[in-house]
């Protein structure tokens, strides 16, 4: 008699592919989570500008200036946060988010480092360390 004890190759090949249906499942849903967290980043920008740009209203008793909202911003933030042409840049970590701002509430004339006030806040995007 063969007293012999272990997995025949049919019930390896099973677990094999048990496994790998289980794995095809799971991949999925941890690949978005990445963009789930890019996605919860690029709000929290946006909305601490947007409430620095309430803040800064209600002391100034007026439409910020870029640089005023940039302090704005920088009081509260434990990043790096910057002025550009284009807006509010927030640097966290190797992580650079820019918070577009607009000189009319409509949000459509962009600013530039000459525009007198930010009437707009936008939704921020994620763009790539230079």
């Amino acid at each position: 008699m063969n007293n012999e004890s272990g997995f025949t190759l049919i019930e390896l090949v099973a677990v094999l592919v048990i496994l790998s249906l289980l794995g095809a499942m799971a991949v999925p849903r941890f690949a978005s989570v990445q963009d789930d967290a890019l996605r919860a980043a690029l709000d929290g920008s946006s909305n601490a500008v947007k409430s620095a740009h309430s803040i800064a209203i209600a002391n100034y008793k007026r439409l910020p200036t870029l640089t005023e909202l940039v302090a704005e911003v920088s009081g509260g933030a434990a990043a790096a946060v910057s002025s550009n042409a284009d807006g509010v840049q927030i640097t966290v970590g190797s992580n650079n988010y820019l918070v577009p701002t607009f000189t009319d509430s409509t949000c459509s004339s962009a600013t530039s480092s000459g525009s007198p006030t930010v009437a707009c806040v936008g939704t921020a995007s994620s763009t790539p360390l230079p």
